[in-house]
């Protein structure tokens, strides 16, 4: 899995295949909903670490990342019951700096927004608050069943990250055919925007008509390309 991981983040990285993109080969599906860039402009791809913050606390949190190795991994923070922001830019420092993070991607609220877009920090989050959690145990802890279910579903999957949002290819998704349709998608790209720009075809005779691949527009290698990906070899 660990040698997938790496090949799709190589690949997508290399390529700036977008969110947008990655959604479409996921079948337009995968993005993590409410989730917005905080700050503009930047791309971040990698394999995804999961910690939770429950109950208007962050107590738990710091505990959480504090044993973890966050080095080029996006961390994704998950709200349980939390209404107020649950860190500001102590903690952003700390995950982005000092535990080397890619990027932070969090359900809920952030304070401190000055500092974090005077910084510029790659963060993805629902909205800002000047309204922050307290730090000690405040109730219960998250349900053991609850913990597994998201720890399964979130951790060591990948999350692509960019002005459109977060999309995220979960490890179910994860293997050699999800590598050909990221490769077949940017190719795809490349030729739609020939056609647009070069051939100066419509959207709608390129994008639904298809035109490209009845009318000898395109250079035979293309299509040779082209009809290698489709075929799946």
């Amino acid at each position: 899995m660990n040698n997938l991981i790496n090949k799709a983040v190589n690949l997508i990285e290399a390529n700036r295949i977008s969110s947008t993109e990655v959604a479409d080969v996921l079948g337009k599906k995968g993005q993590i909903d409410n989730v917005y860039p905080l700050n503009r402009s930047h791309f971040k791809v990698g394999e995804v670490v999961f910690v939770y913050a429950i109950n208007n606390s962050n107590y738990e949190l710091h505990k959480q990342i504090a044993e973890l190795d966050l080095t080029d991994k996006i961390l994704f923070v998950y709200n349980v019951n939390c209404d107020r922001a649950i860190f500001g830019d102590l903690v952003t420092k700390y995950i982005m700096l000092y535990k080397r993070a890619k990027a932070i991607v969090v359900t809920g609220k952030l304070r401190d927004a000055h500092t974090l877009i005077k910084e510029s920090y790659p963060i993805w989050c629902e909205t800002v608050s000047p309204i922050g959690c307290v730090n000690y145990i405040n109730g219960e802890d998250i349900n053991v069943d609850l913990y597994n279910e998201l720890y399964e579903q979130y951790n060591g999957a990948i999350m692509v990250c960019d002005d459109s949002g977060v999309v995220m290819i979960p490890k179910t998704e994860l293997n050699e055919h999800l590598l050909k349709k990221l490769e077949f998608i940017e190719f795809q790209e490349d030729i739609w925007f020939y056609c647009l720009d070069t051939l100066k075809m419509s959207t709608f005779e390129i994008v639904c008509q298809k035109k490209y691949l009845t009318e000898n527009l395109l250079d035979k290698r293309l299509l040779e390309k082209l009809e290698e990906f489709q075929s799946g070899k």
